[in-house]
């Protein structure tokens, strides 16, 4: 039996005080959340600290996982995994992931990104909701086949 290879993957809301979220303007994906790869050996809170670093110059405080996403196909099958963060520090910049980098209003922000899947994942990570949602999809064309399952609430385990 082959073990299928998925990429680890991880992606950041990241809040100020003015109650703004920042998203980074990708040379080739446009407007998105900052995410990237966990690298071998790195845990998820340190990798998704390290992309937001080096993407747009800030330092974060992690304040809960908020969302797990799978994408199915085509291939490299990949687990996202959602974080919501707070702005603590560190002076923005872009980057060579990041051409520009700034805050936006959760009215703008929701408008911005181009692509459906990092759409859908800004949407999903603004939601209110205090628990963790699952959600699968594939790309070319991308399309949902999983569709926003709790597996976590504030009351306890919604899912098993």
């Amino acid at each position: 039996m082959t073990r299928p290879l998925h990429a680890v993957i991880v992606s950041c809301l990241i809040g100020n005080d003015a109650g703004e979220v920042l998203l980074i303007r990708h040379p080739k994906r446009g407007w998105e959340l900052p995410q990237g790869h966990v690298e071998q050996g790195e845990d998820l809170l340190t990798a998704v600290r390290r992309e937001v670093r080096e993407e747009t110059g800030i330092e974060i405080a992690v304040e809960r996982l908020a969302a797990i996403f799978s994408k199915q196909e085509p291939a490299p099958s990949a687990v996202i995994f959602g974080f919501h963060a707070r702005h603590t520090g560190g002076e923005m910049r872009p980057s060579d992931e990041s051409l520009e980098v700034a805050w936006f209003s959760r009215q703008q922000a929701i408008r911005l990104p181009e692509h459906p899947v990092n759409r859908e994942r800004l949407a999903v990570l603004l939601r209110p909701e205090s628990g963790i949602v699952y959600q699968a999809y594939t790309t070319g064309p991308y399309r949902i086949t999983v569709g926003d399952i709790p597996l976590w609430s504030d009351a306890g385990r919604v899912n098993a």
